[in-house]
């Protein structure tokens, strides 16, 4: 197999491997039968499982490009892989929040950070070329994860109360098992690797410069990008926090289960949407999918407060499809924004820095919640989406001007 095509099995690996990582996203779905186990536990204890989740995920991924010189992809994956089948037996053990806590919430998220990171590093390297997109294909497999194998883990965990614990021993050996044989089929492309002529000509726009992680935050570039992240992250995560009562107010005569698949359309379009917008990011450039984004999310948050003015349980299913393919295109803009503009050799480093929004985004669920007990109503969340999108669109634009004035990206649209 020429090197032109084995890139395409080194993608599918990456693919298998971020979606098992990403199944730590699927929180909801695996506390429920911890929060039966354990009624004494509020629901703000339990979060707070999540909230380290996603902390030690930034936290691991960081770690892992610092260490990216050091030690091999394949290291970082089995290393992960140990850190997770030992999370999720600390966690089926637990009697107590500290041992969920430091159990799936330190190891887990730490593990999925630390190949998160290996993985996206080691594949990009192979595709110079469709930076957008291969990041959107391997962020799909990462976002379709929890939707996935959460549903596998629904339907498979024992009936009796403590079940989950035989679930999370059995999820811990399969990912250390499946992680140990994709390390062996991982590799960065040699010194040797070269695209053809015809595809290097494909590209929207050169790498500006091999930017150090010193380097890249001293540019008002980052700082900008970083803050768009922010605000279409937290606007993403305040519509999924709020899904499921929207579509119970509005579904008045709907049975659970049907609400259930409807609130999982957002997880399914913000997988598939991810190859969408990682290629529109190669095809028609940076500023232009920034704003295809942050429109996404205004016409999200106009068809929901329409279907709650209507009752319109059909604007729900639209509003919540289009809120998951607006949502899916934060993540591959952050990969091919990276590789774009500083440059693939401190991409490792570089990465998790524009990850670490996502600590702070995360306080737009909280702040959601907040709007809705203080209003008892879920226009105000959608007011808050739409916000968050036009300060989006005015933080992209003033990346376009920075660009125009630096001379630094010739291409971008």
């Amino acid at each position: 197999m020429n090197k032109q095509n084995i890139r395409w099995l080194y993608a599918a690996v990456g693919t298998v491997i971020l979606l098992f990582a990403g199944l730590v996203y699927a929180w909801s779905v695996l506390s429920s039968p911890i929060a039966a186990e354990f009624p004494q536990w509020s629901q703000s204890e339990l979060s707070l499982t999540f909230t380290l989740v996603m902390t030690f995920f930034c936290v691991g991924g960081l770690v892992a490009g610092v260490l990216a010189k050091k030690l091999s992809q394949k290291i970082n994956i089995w290393v992960a892989g140990v850190l997770f089948v030992l999370g999720f037996v600390v966690s089926s053990y637990t009697q107590g929040l500290a041992a969920l806590y430091l159990g799936f919430g330190v190891c887990c998220g730490f593990a999925s950070g630390f190949c998160y990171n290996a993985v996206m590093s080691t594949v990009s390297r192979w595709f110079p070329d469709q930076q957008g997109l291969i990041s959107g294909i391997l962020l799909m497999g990462f976002g379709l994860g929890s939707f996935l194998i959460g549903k596998v883990y629904q339907a498979t965990i024992p009936d009796a109360i403590d079940g989950w614990r035989v679930g999370f021993r059995v999820i811990g050996v399969v990912i250390v098992v499946l992680f140990a044989i994709c390390g062996f089929l991982l590799n960065k492309p040699g010194a040797d690797f070269r695209l053809p002529a015809a595809q290097q000509k494909k590209r929207v726009g050169k790498v500006l410069s091999e930017s150090t992680t010193g380097q890249m935050l001293r540019t008002p570039t980052f700082w900008l990008y970083f803050v768009w992240a922010i605000l279409l992250s937290a606007s993403g995560l305040s519509l999924i926090s709020q899904a499921s009562g929207v579509a119970r107010e509005v579904g008045t005569g709907v049975d659970a289960g049907t609400i259930a698949t409807v609130v999982g359309l957002i997880s399914i379009f913000n997988g598939l949407g991810r190859i969408l917008f990682g290629g529109m990011f190669d095809r028609i450039g940076r500023s232009k999918t920034m704003l295809a984004i942050s429109l996404a999310f205004i016409v999200t948050a106009i068809l929901l407060v329409l279907a709650l003015q209507t009752g319109s349980f059909v604007l729900i299913v639209i509003g919540f499809i289009c809120g998951g393919l607006a949502y899916s295109g934060v993540t591959p803009s952050n990969s091919a924004f990276v590789n774009t503009y500083y440059g693939p050799k401190h991409y490792a480093v570089n990465l998790p820095m524009v990850n670490l929004n996502l600590i702070i985004a995360s306080f737009g669920s909280t702040v959601a919640g907040a709007l809705y007990d203080s209003t008892q109503s879920y226009f105000a969340v959608y007011l808050l989406m739409a916000g968050l999108a036009v300060a989006g669109i005015l933080v992209s634009l003033g990346i376009s001007v920075f660009d125009k004035k630096q001379h630094t990206y010739s291409k971008v649209k």
